[in-house]
């Protein structure tokens, strides 16, 4: 018997959905059948599907997170999937960097999803089938993160948040996290450069390749489904087999 996922009648609230990863993440949900709903701090540059719900928001502000979590309720009756996207940091020097720009970083990257999750649950826990919430995580939580110190400690949290939540909320909400590696996205050029310059970095994946949005949106989807309704508490790791360590290119 074939396996199919269809999420047509539960509704995912997407963090961070109007463009690159988070964007890919929600056309996967849309595509699964299920009713979008995206949060963002401004609208999307290139217009969201019209079937789509867009809430504005700092999540950064636990008040407003809550609240955008209510909206989502409001506008579609339920809220069944949560992914936990919006995040990010430029590069800073660790020395330097202020106390304030340090807060932001870590505000955006550990409480926010916190405050989603909070709020989230007190939906979910309630409600037949649950819920499920998903966490998008970062390599640099398993190693040194330079110049993004802040945000490398924050996604180390975010991961131990998980585990920590899954074991308190279960069995009624599952959390998870996907931890992943270079992705190639609009912004990719910023941080990866192009041409030959990008062809290395993806010679040092052993996939051969950066990920794309998709494939995150497609691991995404298949926790949030029934295909997975035992797992609770992972990481699932989404990095292409992992950074090729240095010294093997030593001669």
């Amino acid at each position: 018997m074939a396996l199919e996922i269809d999420l047509t009648g539960r509704t995912v609230l997407v963090t961070g959905g109007t463009k690159g990863v988070g964007r890919g993440i929600a056309s996967r949900f849309a595509q699964a059948g299920a009713t979008v709903v995206v949060c963002a701090r401004r609208e999307a540059e290139i217009p969201l599907a019209t079937d789509w719900h867009f809430i504005p928001a700092d999540l950064r502000d636990g008040e407003a997170a809550w609240a955008a979590v209510d909206a989502a309720v409001e506008l579609t009756g339920r809220l069944d999937i949560v992914v936990n996207n919006a995040g990010g940091s430029p590069p800073a020097d660790s020395a330097e960097a202020s106390p304030k720009f340090t807060q932001r970083i870590v505000e955006l990257n550990l409480l926010a999803p916190y405050y989603v999750a909070q709020r989230a649950h007190h939906h979910m826990a309630s409600q037949p089938g649950g819920g499920s919430i998903i966490n998008i995580g970062s390599v640099v939580s398993n190693r040194p993160s330079p110049t993004t110190a802040a945000y490398g400690a924050a996604k180390a949290g975010l991961k131990q948040l998980t585990t920590t939540l899954a074991m308190e909320w279960a069995p009624a909400v599952r959390v998870n996290t996907i931890t992943v590696g270079l992705i190639l996205t609009e912004q990719a050029a910023l941080f990866y450069g192009e041409g030959e310059t990008r062809r290395r970095i993806e010679d040092g994946i052993p996939m051969g390749r950066f990920a794309l949005p998709s494939d995150v949106g497609d691991i995404a989807v298949w926790l949030a489904s029934d295909l997975a309704s035992y797992v609770t508490g992972a990481e699932i790791a989404a990095h292409g087999g992992g950074e090729r360590p240095p010294f093997l290119g030593a001669e």
